[in-house]
């Protein structure tokens, strides 16, 4: 896990339109797994400051969208929005495009770019407010850095991965929601 953590960090760092070598599918789903599991670990200790903020009456998250939905809408509708429909949508726009992207002073650009737009769409989560437009890096950082997970995953493995990472992603969170 180390390995790939180190490999992740040096892709953000410093990009590169590069696949992974390896076809093997079990070598694929091993680093699939890592993946996943540093991508929950990261986003548990990220949540961290997002909880701080709120214990300390910084910034108020109770009107945060998923809320709505799940008030609004049956558990198994949002969980098939959040699991298949969003990854697929959301991998097609921020992901997808990136290996157009071949000049690596291009793709650098591309994926920090995605990645930041990615993130900061998920601000629309919650009721702006200026609290929560200044506190904001602190609240969309959980997903700028799964931006670059998904990335990563793009690139060295492909769309499908990425598409796949994300839907895992959200199914495990929805899941959690659920319980």
């Amino acid at each position: 896990m180390t390995e790939t953590f180190r490999e992740i960090i040096y892709f953000i760092k410093n990009p590169t339109l590069e696949k992974d070598p390896n076809p093997n599918f079990n070598y694929r789903l091993r680093k699939f797994g890592k993946i996943l599991t540093i991508s929950f670990i990261s986003s548990f200790l990220l949540a961290i400051p997002i909880g701080v903020l709120t214990v300390t009456d910084m910034i108020s998250i109770e009107s945060h969208a998923m809320e709505d939905i799940m008030e609004k809408y049956s558990f198994s509708f949002v969980f098939f929005l959040t699991v298949a429909v969003a990854p697929i949508l959301e991998e097609a726009i921020f992901r997808a495009p990136l290996t157009l992207f071949k000049k690596q002073r291009f793709f650098k650009i591309a994926i920090y770019t995605s990645t930041l737009l990615f993130g900061f769409i998920h601000i629309t989560n919650y009721e702006l407010t200026l609290r929560i437009l200044l506190f904001s890096p602190f609240l969309v950082a959980p997903q700028v850095f799964l931006g670059f997970y998904l990335g990563y995953t793009r690139v060295r493995f492909g769309l499908l991965w990425a598409i796949a990472l994300h839907a895992c992603f959200n199914g495990i969170l929805m899941s959690f929601e659920f319980f």
